[in-house]
């Protein structure tokens, strides 16, 4: 089992922005570090790490295609 530094909180909240690329090289490093011995925030992480790529598959378009307009 891997035990987490005491000083160092969970970061879920940011991993979305940090998937995304999103996170300044402070916060970047802080999460990085963080799953280095978090299995929670780990397996938080690695559920969501896809996203970029899937999303990748669509175009602007396809993404906003359904924001306030409800034709097909």
């Amino acid at each position: 089992m891997i035990v987490p530094h005491p000083d160092s909180a969970h970061v879920e909240l940011l991993l979305g922005a940090y998937v995304l690329g999103a996170l300044s090289p402070a916060e970047d490093a802080r999460v990085s570090g963080h799953l280095q011995h978090c299995d929670p925030c780990r397996t938080a992480y690695l559920d969501m790490a896809d996203a970029p790529a899937l999303l990748a598959l669509f175009s602007e378009e396809d993404l906003l295609g359904g924001l306030g307009d409800d034709t097909p």
